[in-house]
């Protein structure tokens, strides 16, 4: 059975077309359960009918014509219910519902089985029998587990806006696909589609005006591959024995002219650039050899996946930096991009970002909010590969993005935009202002820093020092580790641009979703893994070079706080406060720069930090909670997962209660306590956090204003009553739903969201 079920997905999988691989689905699970009638009911999202998208055995003049609500037939039943429905008599149901245009009288047997995606039903596989019998248990596992594994693939087909499931109403319309906000905001732009080297499924189509050119870029890519394959076999001469070294003569016969070499060209002929016509190419190979029975066949797939990376890895080489456009409003689209990626663009001409994978607190993510780029993320469905150059709207506030967007569409975001804009230029007016209640009650306002772009923005927002230096960005985009004098002149212009404020400077934080590509940590289950203060401390030569390197920089400064990430264990915290001391003790005996020891503070991100929150106060000056982290292990939700993304909330009862319990415990041991996860700014947690007490928010830059605002607009009593009365709630959702209508009813709710967004997105 196992077999079977592999069959078939790879049969769907390797299908043209997405209706063609409803025609193979039905065709090939009525062979494989031996039944005399399949069907596909697909979720047709305008109507909210399930239609018959695809059928073995009915009339096929019915396909695209039946359809049915949830309250509707049997179908609709196991849509309803969520669960398989399973008849001996179908015609005796009191939900049986007859439709003539099927002719499916004369069936008895009914076995509904719902394709579910992400709690949310996409439609329904039914398989019919004249037989009157009850299917028996295995034949329902089956059916269940053939419908689990193919929800993705109609998930990622069945796009909102993408899939007319009416039959012949497949005319270009605006498609629109729904991930998660990453950052807030609206923009319109261009696709730039990027991919990392040497990853053949993530290469886009994209059109070409000059083929001959492209023709030519493959020409030199398959020349420099044959060289390779011809120096390996010369190599391996005496290694190996003639037959083994016959394998190097097949590489060489598939790279020719008559070959994979001719296929490509063709496709560069039709239209498609080289890298893409090579994509398409290999991935009909790979299919091919996928459904083939032969184990040695199937093998062969690992050769051309080689070969085709070989020429992709020439073809990107002749690919330099200056052939890549940004147009103005470039709008970052990719599988997965990473932190690195996003700052290697050109900042000035991206205008959003929209990632096919990760989460809302993903790293990246948060620097897109740092830099004020309106981002989704966790758009599982998206057709990366056929965006490029592609016309897009990114509402970042409902976590929608809309391709080739309607005139009516794009006119109402236009809107938008323009309403956003004023109620930026309304925000002005805080910048030189205290963040004081209208009771008196003040509350300071720090920001978090990575790059030097954040110093100007956030100073001329009033920040009042910086709250978090995210010290890994620099090295993010380095290949190699930077040296002590490269950090300490980095150091030096953050500390510099704030001096007398203080600067709380994080020290390296990789691992999890941090990646270094010169440093790479591979980890079944990186999020408990290895990172943070658990790295530099196995590697102290790397934390006492950046150590070093904070205290040169802040040398008749002063303003320097260090701030270690990542905590767990008492132990640790010893250890890192040991080594800042002896990095102190050997800079006065060096005696080239003045050097003070800076006051050393802890991260609280995970549980075991709260049950010790007061001995780890003990041993530090101050204590800084990472709410993005902490917000992550207490849910156990990984905040890179996009499948439990919907868990993730700080407005989480845990959460909420858990901080509270951090700042009175921290507090009562007589410590400075601070927040600089993106809790702090958004203006409806920061009420809360101004609640609870805290000495200082610290927030992107992009939010300094919005959440000054809100404060200056709230009366701490107020924000009292609101906090104590969410504190008693058990839902996030509740919390959330109080604390908004709070700020509706303080008139701050479009500091959250423009009030046209809602009336926007209906304009499909």
């Amino acid at each position: 059975m196992l077999e079977i079920l592999r069959r078939i997905v790879q049969e769907v999988d390797s299908a043209p077309s997405f209706q063609a691989a409803l025609d193979v689905l039905v065709a090939s699970v009525r062979e494989a359960t031996g039944t005399e009638v399949c069907s596909v009911y697909l979720l047709d999202e305008r109507s909210n009918r399930l239609v018959l998208m695809a059928n073995e055995g009915f009339n096929p003049e019915s396909i695209g014509v039946v359809s049915m609500t949830f309250d509707e037939g049997l179908v609709g039943l196991c849509a309803s219910r969520e669960e398989p429905i399973n008849l001996q008599d179908a015609a005796t149901h009191p939900r049986y519902r007859y439709f003539p245009e099927t002719g499916e009288e004369r069936y008895n047997a009914f076995l509904g089985v719902p394709i579910m995606n992400r709690r949310k039903v996409l439609g329904v596989l039914v398989v019919q029998q004249r037989e009157n019998r009850r299917f028996d248990e295995g034949e329902v596992a089956f059916m269940v587990t053939l419908s689990a594994q193919l929800s993705g693939v109609v998930a990622h087909a069945k796009v909102l806006g993408q899939l007319e499931v009416v039959r012949g109403s497949r005319t270009a319309q605006t498609q629109i696909y729904q991930g998660t906000t990453g950052a807030t905001g609206v923009t319109l732009g261009r696709a730039v589609v990027l991919y990392p080297p040497a990853d053949l499924d993530q290469v886009p189509d994209r059109s070409v005006d000059d083929v001959d050119a492209e023709l030519a870029l493959l020409q030199q890519a398959l020349e420099a591959v044959r060289e390779d394959v011809r120096a390996l076999d010369e190599r391996m001469a005496d290694s190996l024995m003639p037959e083994e070294r016959a394998l190097f003569d097949v590489y060489l016969r598939m790279l020719d002219d008559n070959a994979l070499g001719g296929e490509i060209a063709e496709r560069i002929e039709a239209g498609n650039w080289a890298q893409g016509a090579l994509r398409e190419v290999i991935d009909e190979h790979m299919q091919n050899f996928a459904l083939m029975d032969d184990p040695y066949l199937r093998e062969r797939m690992s050769d051309v996946r080689d070969l085709g990376l070989r020429l992709l890895s020439q073809l990107q080489q002749q690919e330099t930096e200056d052939t890549r456009e940004f147009p103005e409003n470039s709008i970052l689209v990719g599988e997965d991009i990473s932190t690195a990626m996003l700052l290697e663009a050109p900042l000035d001409r991206v205008s959003g970002v929209v990632a096919a994978t990760g989460a809302a607190n993903s790293h990246m993510a948060i620097v897109a909010r740092a830099l004020g780029i309106p981002t989704v993320v966790g758009v599982s469905d998206l057709p990366v590969t056929s965006l490029d150059d592609a016309e897009m709207i990114v509402d970042a506030y409902l976590g929608r993005v809309f391709v080739q967007p309607s005139r009516v569409l794009r006119k109402r975001y236009k809107d938008i935009i323009k309403e956003e804009q004023q109620l930026v230029a309304g925000l002005d007016a805080y910048k030189q202002r205290d963040a004081m209640t209208p009771d008196g009650r003040r509350v300071a306002l720090h920001v978090n820093t990575g790059l030097m772009a954040d110093v100007a923005r956030a100073k001329d927002r009033g920040a009042e020092g910086v709250g978090l230096y995210r010290s890994e960005i620099p090295f993010m985009l380095r290949e190699r580790f930077p040296g002590e004098e490269e950090q300490r002149q980095i150091y030096r212009q953050q500390l510099e641009a704030f001096a007398p404020r203080p600067v709380t400077m994080r020290t390296l934080d990789i691992g999890g979703d941090k990646d270094l590509p010169y440093f790479p940590i591979e980890e079944d289950n990186p999020a408990l893994g290895w990172r943070g203060i658990r790295i530099t401390l196995d590697h102290p030569e790397i934390f006492m070079v950046q150590v070093r390197a904070m205290l040169k920089a802040a040398s008749g400064l002063n303003n320097l706080q260090i701030l270690l990430p990542m905590v767990t264990t008492v132990s640790e915290v010893e250890d890192a406060v040991a080594l800042i001391h002896r990095a102190v003790a050997e800079l006065q005996e060096e005696n080239e720069f003045e050097v003070t020891l800076p006051r050393i503070g802890v991260m609280i991100e995970v549980p075991a930090t709260i049950i010790q929150i007061a001995d780890l106060a003990r041993h530090a000056d101050f204590v800084s909670i990472g709410s993005n982290d902490l917000t992550q292990y207490l849910l156990a939700v990984d905040r890179n997962n996009a499948r439990v993304a919907g868990l993730y909330s700080q407005y989480h009862p845990a959460v909420l209660r858990a901080v509270r319990y951090v700042v009175s415990e921290v507090h009562r041991a007589g410590k400075t306590v601070s927040i600089c996860g993106e809790m702090a700014g958004d203006p409806g947690t920061a009420i809360l956090l101004m609640a609870m007490g805290f000495d200082m928010l610290s927030m992107s830059a992009s939010n300094l204003l919005k959440v000054r605002k809100t404060i200056c607009h709230v009366p701490m009593e107020r924000a009292e009553a609101l906090l104590n009365r969410v504190l008693a709630f058990d839902k996030p959702e509740t919390v959330r739903a109080e604390v908004e209508a709070e700020l509706s009813e303080l008139g701050l709710i479009d500091l959250i969201r423009p009030k046209s967004t809602a009336a926007a997105a209906t304009a499909t």
